[in-house]
C-alpha cells in the first residue's frame, strides 16, 4: 500500500500511544485513583459528550459519494458466517447466541476510532465511521431477533412475551437513537446542506472530540484494572482468539472476493480484529447466559488485542 516508512515502524508507531494510555488507565484503577463508583459517569462523559462531538465532526464535512459500502458489506457478510457457525456449533439457544456476538462485535468506539485515526488518518476515519453507523444497527438488531427466538423457543407455552414485530422495532430505535449512530446522521445530513461550520462553535466542539480518544483509552484501562477474569480465562482465551484472529481472517477472505482493496480493506480488517465490545456484555446480562465468561472474555480479549492487532496490522500491510 505504499507507506513511505518500515512496516514495524508504522504499527508501532499507532499502536504505542495506544498501550500507553490502557496502561495509564489500568495504573489509575489499580491505585484505586479511579474507584467503581466513578467509572460509570466517565462512560456517560464519553458517549454522551465527547463521542458524539467527534463523530459529528468528522462526518460534518463527508459527502454521501465519498462513502463506500462495498467494504461494510464484506465485514458484515463475514461477521455473519461467524455468528451462523457458532450456532451451528453450539446450538440455537441463548448462550450460543450471546457468545456468536462475542465473536463478530468489535470494539470500534472506545478503542477502534482512536487507533484507526492515529494508523490511517483521515480517510481511514470516513471508512471506519461508515462501519460504525450500521455496526450497532446490524449487530445488536440480529442478535436481539436470535435472543428472543432462542428465548422464546426456551420458554413455549410459559410465559407471554412481546410479539417479535415489536421485539425488532424496539431493537432498531434502541440502535438508532443511540449517542454513536445519531451524531454520525446528523454530521452526514449537515454536510449535504453544503453550509460551513462557525468557527466559534467548531473550535469547542473540535476541542472535545480531541479529548474522546485519551480519555476512552484511559477507561479501558480503569475497566481492565477492576474486572475480574476469574475460573473462565481458558475458555475466554479461546473466545478472544476467535474474535481477534479468525474473524479478520474472515474479513479479509470475503473483502478479497468482494475486490475491496487498499484502506477500505484495511480498515474492515483491522476493525474485525479489535476486541470484544462491552454491549456483548450488557446482552449477557439483559439475558441472563454466560456472564462470568463474557465479562471474562471481554478483558482477556482487550489484553490479548495488544500482540493480535500488531500481528494483524502487520500482515495487512502486504495485501496489494
Amino acid at each position: 500500500m505504499g507507506y513511505p516508512r518500515p512496516v514495524d515502524s508504522f504499527v508501532i508507531s499507532s499502536l504505542v500511544p495506544v498501550v500507553v494510555l490502557i496502561a495509564a488507565g489500568y495504573l489509575a484503577g489499580k491505585r484505586r485513583w479511579i474507584g467503581g463508583g466513578a467509572v460509570k459517569d466517565l462512560s456517560h462523559l464519553i458517549f454522551l459528550l465527547l463521542a458524539p462531538a467527534l463523530l459529528f465532526r468528522a462526518m460534518s464535512t463527508v459527502h454521501v459519494e465519498q462513502l463506500s459500502l462495498k467494504p461494510v458489506a464484506a465485514y458484515f457478510v463475514a461477521s455473519g458466517l461467524l455468528f451462523a457457525g457458532t450456532l451451528a456449533l453450539r446450538g440455537f439457544n441463548r448462550t450460543a447466541a450471546v457468545i456468536a456476538l462475542a465473536n463478530t462485535y468489535s470494539n470500534t468506539v472506545m478503542i477502534g476510532i482512536a487507533l484507526i485515526g492515529l494508523a490511517y488518518g483521515e480517510e481511514g476515519m470516513v471508512v471506519l465511521l461508515t462501519l460504525i453507523s450500521l455496526h450497532s444497527l446490524v449487530l445488536l438488531t440480529s442478535a436481539t431477533v436470535v435472543l428472543e427466538l432462542a428465548v422464546a423457543r426456551e420458554q413455549a407455552g410459559a410465559q407471554k412475551r412481546p410479539s417479535m414485530a415489536r421485539t425488532v422495532m424496539r431493537a432498531l430505535r434502541n440502535a438508532i437513537i443511540h449517542p454513536v449512530p445519531l451524531p454520525i446522521i446528523a454530521g452526514l445530513l449537515f454536510a449535504q446542506t453544503g453550509l460551513a461550520m462557525p468557527e466559534a462553535i467548531d473550535k469547542p466542539i473540535q476541542l472535545l472530540g480531541q479529548a474522546f480518544g485519551p480519555i476512552a483509552l484511559v477507561m479501558v484501562g480503569i475497566t481492565l484494572a477492576l474486572t475480574p477474569i476469574g475460573r473462565h480465562w481458558r475458555s475466554a482465551l479461546v473466545q478472544a482468539l476467535v474474535k481477534n484472529l479468525l474473524h479478520p481472517l474472515l474479513v479479509a477472505l470475503i473483502g478479497w472476493l468482494l475486490g475491496v482493496r487498499g484502506i477500505p480493506l484495511t480498515v474492515m480488517v483491522v476493525a474485525a480484529a479489535l476486541p470484544i465490545g462491552a454491549n456483548v456484555f450488557l446482552f449477557s446480562q439483559r439475558y441472563r447466559t454466560a456472564e462470568d465468561l463474557v465479562t471474562a472474555s471481554v478483558v482477556v480479549s482487550t489484553v490479548l488485542a495488544l500482540a493480535t492487532l500488531t500481528l494483524v496490522m502487520m500482515c495487512v500491510q502486504w495485501l496489494p
